[in-house]
């Protein structure tokens, strides 16, 4: 880390974290709100957007005006002094409704917050402000699978080359969050969208989550000044909680698009006409094997809306804790959170491909778009692979073993 006047061991600041407040029902209440009334209107041609598959200018828009971007910003640097709880149920809300802007919503909190993560407190003001007031989306350049971006040393800073995959927001956002190696470490340092010499690629062509914007960028002799860089990216406990920060903004997405698989198989549900031929009843909806699919579902999904809201609420405890998390708060978080990685990918994809069972075949039609909700999660599922979140957490059970810390554990 960048040194400060007065540091805890680690060499991360004392305070660490401006998220200390308690949350209020008023918080919640008010960003809910605001998060589906954004999620209605993102509903009314998100079969449309997600077809045509251009860049979500129109959508993001909306989250900036929302107030949604600058949810997290403490109060003093210009934003709304929001809880990362508040963050992970708007992006659980929005997902019902659109979840490729859910899932810039969700990476754009944990690449704005490498602020303070990787940041000098110092710069804290400097950095928030700047996002307040120009309502930046933060998109990320770190997916850790690629070869490394490079930095080589150019006078007082650096030069940038490499390209970067699945560059979440990074397309469409204001700035973008880069990570790369120096040769001796890695740093975290972010680039305005139009810096010289990033070229992205618009090569982003998925089976869902397709208004992402999470195609290539390259970047090509791109300078790298002193007052762009964060800080070094290490291993003590409070900065890598960004990581099952990350997992658990995937778990309320995936939780989101079960509940609107769901919301919309009912609607269909209600629409159809008669029932089914061998049935005794008049309707689908009466019908007891549709009713007991939906039972299960509603159930599976209900199990894991507590598990999220549970660890929705601890990753606050922890945030607000800085820098006295200790590594063993850090594993606690990480194997709690990748349980319910599990069980949300699980029960999310479940959901999305049995809704079908109580919709009848007329719902496989195109103009109705039930598929949206299996595509996009089946594609961000795959993220990384849930076989090891299962080792993961099983591994500990047994040995007390944890995985090594990176960008995914």
């Amino acid at each position: 880390m960048r040194c400060l006047s007065s540091v805890a061991p680690y060499g991360v600041p004392v305070s660490r974290t401006p998220w200390t407040t308690p949350l209020t029902s008023a918080e919640s209440d008010r960003w809910d709100a605001v998060a589906d009334e954004i999620g209605r209107q993102l509903a009314a041609d998100v079969l449309d957007r997600d077809r045509a598959n251009r860049e979500p200018e129109a959508e993001l828009k909306l989250l900036k005006e929302s107030g949604l971007a600058n949810l997290l910003i403490p109060a003093e640097f210009g934003g709304h002094s929001g809880h990362w709880s508040t963050g992970f149920r708007a992006v659980r809300t929005l997902a019902r409704y659109d979840a490729s802007i859910a899932q810039i919503l969700s990476y754009h909190y944990c690449n704005q917050a490498s602020i303070v993560f990787f940041g000098d407190a110092s710069r804290w003001e400097h950095w928030f402000t700047s996002s307040a007031h120009g309502d930046w989306l933060w998109g990320d350049a770190v997916n850790p699978v690629d070869p490394d971006l490079t930095l080589t040393t150019d006078g007082d800073g650096y030069r940038l080359n490499g390209r970067k995959r699945f560059a979440t927001g990074a397309s469409s956002g204001d700035v973008t969050l880069v990570m790369a190696s120096t040769g001796e470490g890695v740093l975290a340092f972010v680039l305005e969208h139009d810096r010289a010499g990033v070229e992205f690629a618009g090569d982003w062509d998925a089976l869902g989550q397709r208004l992402s914007a999470s195609g290539s960028v390259d970047y090509t002799d791109v300078r790298v000044g002193p007052d762009d860089i964060l800080g070094d990216v290490g291993e003590e406990p409070y900065s890598t909680l960004v990581t099952p920060g990350v997992q658990l903004g995937f778990a309320n997405l995936y939780l989101g698009i079960a509940e609107g698989a769901l919301a919309r198989a009912r609607e269909l549900t209600l629409q159809r006409g008669g029932a089914w031929l061998l049935s005794d009843v008049a309707h689908y909806s009466r019908d007891p094997f549709v009713q007991r699919t939906f039972g299960e579902l509603l159930s599976r999904s209900a199990a894991v809306e507590a598990l999220a809201d549970r660890w929705n609420h601890r990753f606050d405890v922890a945030i607000a804790r800085g820098a006295d998390i200790t590594a063993a708060d850090r594993a606690e978080a990480e194997i709690g959170i990748a349980r319910l990685k599990v069980v949300a990918t699980e029960t999310g994809l479940e959901v999305a491909h049995r809704v079908y069972e109580v919709t009848g075949s007329s719902s496989t039609l195109s103009k109705v778009g039930l598929d949206i909700y299996w595509r996009n999660i089946r594609t961000h599922s795959l993220h990384d692979p849930l076989d090891y979140k299962k080792l993961e957490v099983g591994a500990n059970y047994l040995t007390g073993a944890l995985q090594p810390i990176t960008l995914y554990t």
